[in-house]
């Protein structure tokens, strides 16, 4: 008797041990869980972090991420609208919202992946085939005034949404199809947009032509500039001259006037004097070296010389 009560008690300590290792599980901050009893799913999913119970043996627990996971897809050559190729780099944001639908559906982050690749490059796809290639290029809060007319002469067309604005249209078509895997589809973003190597050479030749057509154009303004700037400077510089000319001509005049006067006033005070002066002056002007004059005894030049100590 003594020998079956420890046996009880030695059973009773390891069915204590077992429920304590295998009934209780702890959930973390980052967890949730799902507990299924010989593969079926009971309950509702633990979303809460601690100490929940199960029963040992019988029940077994899925753990499963509830943090943001990221998805990065295979680069891809997608033709546009316009027929042209664009290379296309996408990734995106997505977390387990329903426990219970992911591991029915889905069960493995690799398996999700797998899944997402198929709705998100499908959308992707069908996205950019309905726009042209501005569209996926521009960013949507770029203004037209800001953008190159390269990228409008590409295809003629002005841009009307931009590539944050397709993003946000994927986002919205590829959400539709992830609740029904308990998954929640939180952004979509390009993360590298390009041309193939095709494209962008004839994209880098059309710029260069277009920033020559540019500069040309700049020079030619400034030559008009120029032009319009040295004829206005032309015609002020005759203006300034001009009324430098007439005001030199006015002062000369007012100049000769008061000269004139002068020597009027000069002349009456003594005619007599001021014509002995001149015609004194007129004599290195008229004899010069090696001159002969023959003067009549009543010209004018030989008046003065005539007089001598007073006398004829």
């Amino acid at each position: 008797m003594k020998q079956i009560v420890q046996f009880f008690l030695i059973g009773l300590v390891l069915l204590t041990v077992t429920v304590v290792y295998d009934g209780f599980f702890t959930l973390r901050e980052d967890q949730q869980a799902m507990i299924t009893q010989f593969g079926a799913p009971v309950g509702e999913p633990k979303t809460a972090a601690g100490l929940h119970f199960k029963l040992p043996f019988v029940q077994h627990v899925n753990f499963f991420d509830k943090r943001t996971q990221i998805w990065d897809g295979d680069p891809n050559q997608i033709p546009t609208n316009d027929k042209t190729y664009v290379y296309l780099d996408v990734t995106a944001r997505w977390r387990i919202t329903d426990a219970l639908k992911y591991m029915q559906a889905v069960k493995t982050e690799a398996r999700a992946q797998s899944m997402l690749d198929d709705i998100i490059d499908g959308t992707v796809r069908d996205m950019v085939n309905k726009n042209n290639l501005i569209e996926i290029i521009r960013s949507s809060d770029w203004s037209l005034d800001t953008m190159s007319s390269t990228a409008v002469s590409h295809t003629g067309v002005a841009p009307k949404m931009g590539r944050d604005a397709i993003s946000n249209q994927i986002l919205d078509a590829a959400a539709k199809a992830t609740p029904q895997y308990g998954i929640e589809l939180l952004d979509v973003m390009f993360k590298r947009v390009n041309y193939i190597e095709s494209v962008r050479l004839k994209v880098y030749d059309r710029m260069i032509s277009e920033r020559k057509r540019i500069a040309a154009e700049k020079r030619s303004t400034g030559e008009g500039k120029k032009a319009e700037i040295l004829g206005k400077v032309e015609r002020e510089l005759k203006v300034i001259l001009t009324e430098a000319n007439r005001e030199s001509l006015g002062i000369k005049g007012k100049a000769d006037a008061t000269a004139t006067k002068i020597y009027g006033d000069a002349y009456s005070q003594d005619a007599e004097f001021y014509s002995f002066y001149k015609t004194l002056e007129s004599y290195p002007n008229v004899i010069g070296a090696n001159t002969s004059l023959i003067l009549s005894s009543d010209s004018d030049l030989f008046r003065y010389l005539k007089k001598v100590d007073g006398k004829h």
